[in-house]
């Protein structure tokens, strides 16, 4: 299980961070942060958590010096700023973390920038289950991160890239000692996701959050307001700040990835390429003479080069490698 850490240990291993690996630390400074890490094992975990992010030190490394310094410390004086604004304006001050740093680097690094303020977080192509405290579970798709925030009135996931597949438990503590469960949202820059006792899916895309239902029904609140509206199990809606919609088909069942494929039948190819994209670093470019064709079957989300060869093999297609990164799909 991964666990919830202080948010001022978070702060504390950012500054660590800034101090010793962005500046010139003195003999005296190595030997204080010796001390810190050795004071309380959640140091290490804190420490563990801002530095050795799956990708998150080697995009560090490949910044400028005063532009990653610049970067952690806005992190480390974003987290306070949402800790004292409470949870209810943590999405506005995150909305608003680009024009806090006000750099290009951090507008194209968004990934970097939220795996910064989460308690959780995967890579692209990584995928994570989290067992909470509440006996729910949550997973992580690829390139994914969240935050946790779990008191004596509620449990609060504000998910901040990527998408979740959550599983909600049975809060037999709070149960036990209150005589009822405490909700369980999920917070996300459109809108608020309220759990009722569910299996649902939930991933951030350009303007919306679509949210999947498995098991029994979750109710969506808009951020701009306007009324609240059931998602019931079956069923798939798109959340926006001003309301809610359908969310369109996509041929592939919402929660396939959590066992490691995408699944379905009749897919469009260049929705399935978009896809496979999503698990690997680089770029998958689908030719639009080939983008209609209609395909089925299992892609495994852990070997797209598999994948891609299958296509190959069973389409009028051709795969091409300009370079591991960049990889092109046109006919045959």
């Amino acid at each position: 299980m991964t666990r919830p850490l202080p948010d001022g240990l978070v702060q504390a291993a950012i500054g660590w961070s800034i101090r010793l690996d962005y500046n010139e630390p003195s003999e005296r400074d190595r030997q204080a942060f010796e001390r810190w890490l050795q004071a309380d094992p959640l140091h290490g975990l804190a420490w563990q958590r801002v530095s050795g992010l799956k990708g998150f030190e080697a995009e560090l490394r490949g910044l400028p010096p005063g532009l990653a310094r610049a970067a952690l410390q806005t992190a480390q004086d974003l987290r306070a700023r949402e800790r004292a604004a409470g949870r209810r304006t943590a999405v506005k001050l995150l909305s608003g973390a680009g024009l806090a740093v006000a750099t290009a680097w951090l507008a194209r690094e968004q990934g970097l920038w939220q795996r910064l303020l989460a308690d959780a977080s995967t890579g692209i192509g990584e995928q994570r289950s989290l067992s909470l405290a509440d006996g729910s579970t949550v997973m992580l798709n690829t390139d994914s991160a969240i935050s946790i925030d779990f008191d004596g009135d509620s449990r609060l996931i504000q998910l901040r890239r990527g998408e979740i597949l959550v599983n909600t438990g049975p809060d037999s503590e709070a149960v036990a000692r209150s005589g009822g469960k405490r909700p369980f949202w999920v917070l996300t820059p459109f809108g608020r996701i309220q759990a009722l006792g569910t299996r649902f899916t939930a991933r951030l895309g350009d303007g919306h959050a679509r949210i999947s239902v498995q098991e029994a029904a979750v109710v969506l609140h808009p951020a701009d307001g306007g009324g609240a509206g059931i998602v019931s199990e079956g069923e798939s809606c798109q959340l926006m700040k001003g309301g809610m919609q359908p969310a369109e088909p996509q041929g592939f069942t919402a929660d396939g990835w959590a066992e490691g494929v995408i699944a379905g039948r009749n897919i469009r190819l260049g929705d399935l390429l978009s896809e496979l994209e999503r698990y690997r670093p680089g770029r998958i470019v689908c030719d639009p003479d080939v983008a209609g064709l209609r395909v089925s079957g299992l892609f495994h989300v852990k070997d797209t080069d598999r994948a891609l060869q299958f296509l190959a093999q069973t389409q009028p297609v051709r795969i091409g490698y300009r370079t591991r990164w960049w990889v092109t799909v046109g006919p045959g």
